[in-house]
């Protein structure tokens, strides 16, 4: 029983010597001079859209899509509502996270060739404004596969030099079938013609 306290006491010495080191080397870390700030990101990398300055002036027109777990009209999928809009460059598209768990990301290669596109953060709202006429696919990361998709055409000359190829991306799982229905409806209301 002895060499088991001694043991014990052992062990609890040590765990203590071991928090004593990481407390005073924290300390010395705090004492370091701190490291010199890293850039800021610029305008053509990858930041979130939230963070990034807009390519063109907004024109004060906000149009929300509200990001949602279930669709209100009863499909029971995870939805973007809108799920398609047109708008005009300079728009702001403000997406809201109505419910939890969602993000907007636009998809490579169904934005119009010289845009940035963005990259919202789950739970946080995200706004872009729509630098040019073309197409514009978006998904939510966390549930893409599973259809929660949407997209925006934005009017003007050259609306549809990017609709080609934006019809050419390959999606996973319900995705696909989504962006089918989406294009449909986009062609039967007319808002693919010029």
């Amino acid at each position: 029983m002895r060499n088991m306290n001694a043991l014990k006491g052992g062990v609890a010495v040590a765990a203590l010597l071991a928090l004593a080191a990481c407390g005073s080397r924290a300390d010395e870390e705090a004492a370091e001079p701190a490291a010199a700030p890293e850039p800021a990101a610029t305008a053509t990398e990858a930041a979130p859209a939230a963070a990034m300055e807009p390519e063109v002036e907004p024109n004060g027109n906000v149009i929300e899509i509200q990001m949602l777990t279930r669709d209100p009209d009863g499909s029971g999928m995870q939805v973007f509502k809108p799920r398609l809009i047109t708008a005009q460059v300079g728009d702001t598209i403000r997406f809201v996270p109505t419910d939890p768990t969602h993000q907007s990301s636009s998809i490579a290669g169904m934005i119009p060739e010289g845009t940035r596109g963005w990259e919202g953060e789950v739970n946080q709202p995200v706004e872009y404004v729509v630098p040019k006429p073309g197409i514009y696919g978006y998904q939510c990361v966390p549930h893409y596969s599973a259809g929660m998709v949407g997209l925006i055409i934005v009017e003007g000359d050259g609306m549809t030099d990017n609709l080609e190829a934006a019809k050419a991306v390959t999606h996973p799982g319900l995705a696909g079938r989504e962006f089918t229905e989406i294009f449909e409806q986009a062609q039967s209301e007319g808002m693919l013609s010029q």
